[in-house]
């Protein structure tokens, strides 16, 4: 084998698995909403979630929706405080917080060319302590306590591969007789830069409460 035939096979090698280590000490860092499994329902759950408080914006595509929501975590809210996606990072005008997972996206309501986007805060936060945004495009919601059926998948999640899930989550639905109490949405758990291998997504719909 040629040199530099070998170099660059061993440099693609460690290249792989320090994307792996990133993958997989990313994933273990976030911290994720925290909820009560109440079934299993053919290969999904029904779960019930407590009170959360998200940060939600809309644009016309998702990389826009992600960098709005990015700079609000990066300081561009009244507190000045830093959110990072991983981990907690150190600031100075204000307390570190870790993101919360997963990174919730949807189309709207009004026009299916816009996508609404969220992402989750720490559950030490209530609707009085969030720090509210700077940009108008960027509003803080209280979600009320429900509870959620989902359908999990892992690798990439495409447009064409979530709504054939939606439609397999709404026909398990369906057939178990659970009445939807909303619109479908996307749930990801993972940094844009994990490995595809790796990724956790889930498609979610709230439901009528259970008895």
């Amino acid at each position: 084998m040629r040199p530099l035939t070998k170099a660059v096979i061993v440099g693609g090698g460690v290249a792989f698995v320090g994307w792996v280590g990133w993958g997989i000490y990313s994933t273990w860092k976030a911290k994720s909403v925290p909820y009560e499994q109440l079934r299993t329902l053919n290969g999904g759950e029904i779960r019930h979630y407590p009170q959360t408080i998200r940060v939600e914006t809309t644009a016309s595509n998702q990389r826009i929706a992600f960098r709005q929501l990015f700079r609000y975590i990066s300081g561009a809210n009244q507190g000045n405080e830093s959110i990072s996606m991983t981990a907690p990072v150190e600031t100075q005008n204000g307390e570190a917080i870790s993101m919360t997972t997963p990174v919730r996206s949807e189309a709207t309501e009004t026009d299916a060319d816009t996508v609404r986007m969220a992402f989750y805060l720490p559950s030490e936060y209530s609707p009085e302590t969030a720090p509210e945004p700077t940009e108008s495009d960027v509003t803080l919601v209280t979600e009320p306590q429900k509870t959620v059926a989902v359908d999990q998948f892992s690798w990439y999640a495409p447009e064409p591969r979530v709504a054939r899930r939606t439609r397999k989550l709404l026909s398990t639905l369906e057939r178990e007789g659970i009445e939807p109490a909303g619109d479908p949405y996307l749930l990801r758990y993972n940094a844009p830069w994990t490995p595809p291998f790796m990724r956790q997504n889930e498609v979610a719909v709230d439901v009528v409460e259970e008895d």
